[in-house]
């Protein structure tokens, strides 16, 4: 059995934080792998299902990020799992926003849901880091990842969550490698894509070509009044 765990604030006025990012990878995997309903227990939601052939539990904490420990503890104490069995979905500002990677074990830099998790269950558990992007100052963090995505931020994290939910059956049965590969092939095909698009846009008529025809207009019709003013004359 493994454990899969979506890091989070609850509440509506959190839904689409940055910092709620995991909550958005877990809840994707439970809906596109038609996992059961979501129940209350272990300090948070849970809900049961399967990947593959491997049983997997995803539990989304509902003790606010940095008490996540507490919820994890008691649900891997439950069901006696190891935690190398445990993976956690959570932000990263680090990465790149749209960049998927995975980490078995090590710190948690910083990032106070991790910090908790480990003093929980230790640190020898899997992350799957979701990049968010840095803001660019460190004074500016608290704010930047309980602010919502922007419109265009979540054109590129929907496309993420989707590949998340598709693939994650590799994550399940222990291939994390496999998992991160699929993940970054389907990242450069929509890249691809969307280079194509934008190659096809340049082809077409551009706004200063539109531009310039109309100051052509303008143009003649301005000579065009001089020279009738001159005709009558």
């Amino acid at each position: 059995m493994q454990i899969f765990v979506g890091l989070g604030n609850p509440g509506q006025q959190y839904q689409m934080n940055r910092h709620n990012i995991g909550f958005m990878a877990v809840d994707e995997i439970a809906n596109a792998n038609s996992f059961g309903p979501w129940r209350s227990k272990f300090q948070g939601l849970f809900c049961e299902g399967s990947l593959g052939n491997q049983k997997v539990i995803i539990l989304k904490p509902s003790t606010f990020m940095n008490l996540s420990g507490q919820s994890v503890g008691e649900l891997a104490r439950f069901y006696k799992i190891n935690s190398q069995d445990i993976t956690v979905f959570h932000d990263e500002l680090d990465l790149t926003p749209g960049k998927c990677r995975f980490k078995l074990s090590g710190g948690h830099a910083g990032h106070n849901g991790l910090k908790s998790i480990h003093s929980h269950i230790g640190e020898n558990y899997k992350r799957i880091r979701l990049g968010i992007g840095h803001p660019g100052q460190k004074d500016m963090v608290s704010k930047y990842v309980l602010e919502n995505f922007s419109k265009k931020e979540q054109q590129w994290l929907q496309k993420l969550l989707k590949k998340i939910a598709a693939e994650a059956g590799h994550l399940a049965n222990d291939a994390s490698e496999k998992f991160i590969s699929k993940i970054s092939l389907n990242s450069k095909n929509d890249n691809k894509k969307d280079k194509q698009n934008n190659e096809l846009k340049v082809a077409t008529p551009s706004e200063k070509t539109s531009s310039q025809t109309d100051e052509k207009k303008m143009q003649k019709s301005t000579l065009q009044k001089l020279m009738d003013k001159f005709s009558r004359k």
